[in-house]
């Protein structure tokens, strides 16, 4: 055999595989995204107190003087059924103890909780609010994490969503705010792999082991929290929230994921290193999805949102050098199914980024370019499902990494 058709051969037999697996994998995701058409639209806040019930609100800190003022001033403009705020703290040497307690003067409902030493095996994030709901008086614990900014009228809103569709379980996504160009440049693509992987928040219910869950707005009946352990299922989890949704829905809650868009906004990370580490250390879901099925989902990521475009670039290029012609070549019926297979992902990576503009606060050019960094956002995920992190914000974590 000659090396021209040698390498023909092998370029035939390529094509082959990449199109079969491009196709059954783009027929996954649209399976997954269909839900989606028909979605929930976002939360509104609630403008008029409830007193038929009543929730606490539970926030963890460690040193997060930086962050927590504009949560707190959030939360203390609450209505009922707010009955408290529960700020457990991991020993803080910031000044976040003695700015949580100025607050708790202005608002009685704050207190200010100390959480235990952190015992082997747990994540101090995870430990806090096992520590939290110890001291929970509420009908639902509500998580709100240190770097959100809750709209007026969350309390109320996220209890009339979860009633109204008779959850037990809830979590909300946020708005992001005040990112940088760069992180709104990269941070919408690394989304988008959570609803490729997931589904988009508001759509139907998924079966327990695809079920996404936002723990920066996390809220569950306390009673069913207890009597399924509390937080321990999640003990040892980088990502806690899912963790523990995928555990109560397997268990026969009914959990949802919906669109917060409008209650509660985040500004999580200060610069765009900080993001691609942070962010990467948990959003494979690593401790809520067997090794099989991750490792599925990245190459469902590459096959649908990282490899369209170069595809379709090396595919232009070739044609526009006159190295194939796409019409009348002996593989003519292959390149005419990669260019539609790999045009129709494009497509629909392009609409995702109408379908997610709500999700910020600021877009600009970067973020309606951010398709750009689909490569990027899929190689992180890669890594992240490679690796097992060993620290989270100043938290060490030695012992769970080796584990």
């Amino acid at each position: 055999m000659t090396m021209p058709v040698f390498i023909a051969d092998t370029g035939h037999t390529v094509g082959l595989i990449l199109l079969a697996a491009q196709l059954w994998l783009l027929l996954v995701l649209l399976g997954r995204l269909m839900p989606g058409y028909s979605r929930r639209p976002p939360i509104t806040p609630r403008t008029t107190p409830r007193t038929d019930t009543t929730v606490t609100v539970m926030v963890t800190t460690l040193n997060e003087v930086n962050r927590v003022g504009p949560c707190l001033e959030g939360l203390m403009q609450q209505q009922a059924p707010l009955l408290e705020v529960l700020v457990i703290d991991s020993r803080s040497t910031d000044g976040t103890r003695e700015l949580v307690e100025a607050a708790a003067v202005r608002d009685p409902r704050i207190r200010l909780v100390t959480d235990d030493p952190l015992p082997p095996g747990w994540v101090g994030k995870v430990w806090a609010l096992e520590n939290g709901l110890r001291h929970a008086q509420g009908d639902w614990v509500l998580g709100i994490d240190a770097d959100t900014v809750p709209a007026p009228g969350l309390v109320g809103a996220v209890i009339d969503a979860v009633e109204q569709d008779g959850y037990d379980v809830a979590s909300f996504s946020p708005q992001f705010r005040d990112q940088t160009p760069a992180e709104r440049f990269v941070q919408p693509a690394m989304l988008c792999t959570l609803v490729y992987r997931c589904g988009a928040a508001g759509a139907t219910q998924p079966p327990p082991d695809r079920v996404l869950a936002n723990g920066q707005c996390f809220i569950a009946r306390r009673d069913l929290l207890l009597e399924y352990g509390g937080y321990s299922c999640a003990r040892n989890s980088w990502c806690d929230d899912v963790t523990l949704a995928r555990h109560l829905a397997a268990n026969g809650a009914r959990v949802g994921f919906l669109d917060g868009s409008k209650i509660i906004q985040v500004r999580s990370y200060a610069s765009l290193a900080e993001m691609w580490r942070e962010w990467g250390r948990s959003f494979d879901l690593k401790d809520a999805t067997p090794m099989w099925r991750r490792w599925l989902d990245v190459a469902l990521v590459w096959a649908v949102q990282g490899l369209p475009l170069p595809v379709l670039l090396v595919m232009g290029t070739l044609i526009a050098a006159g190295t194939v012609n796409p019409l009348s070549s002996p593989d003519a019926i292959l390149w005419r199914a990669l260019l539609l297979v790999n045009g129709s992902a494009l497509f629909i990576r392009l609409f995702m980024l109408w379908a997610l503009r709500g999700c910020y606060a600021e877009r600009g050019l970067s973020f309606w370019f951010s398709w750009l960094a689909d490569l990027a956002a899929s190689w992180r995920l890669t890594l992240s499902t490679a690796r097992r992190p060993k620290a989270w914000r100043g938290r060490s974590f030695e012992s769970l990494a080796a584990s």
